[in-house]
């Protein structure tokens, strides 16, 4: 247990913002997997345009890797097109 008032301010921090990107992360997770489950091509471009928003988000906030972000709507343009 931290001691010093800065210290036990930062564990706040830190367990407010862990749960806060869990939240995040688990939402762009469930997107993804909306696009991989679409039953028709219209309903996987509106679930890809939503993935979309929280994958560039996600990104923007340091949340996952910009590149990681780029390859994710790659694989995920790739998955509706049908190529490869």
């Amino acid at each position: 247990m931290p001691q010093i008032k800065s210290a036990k301010k930062r564990q706040r921090q830190t367990e407010s913002r862990t749960l806060r990107n869990k939240e995040h992360r688990s939402q762009l997770r469930s997107a993804i997997k909306k696009v991989r489950g679409a039953a028709t091509k219209d309903e996987a471009a509106a679930a890809l345009k939503h993935a979309e928003v929280l994958i560039d988000r996600a990104a923007g906030k340091n949340l996952i890797h910009r590149n990681a972000a780029n390859r994710q709507k790659s694989r995920l343009h790739k998955a509706i097109t049908g190529k490869a």
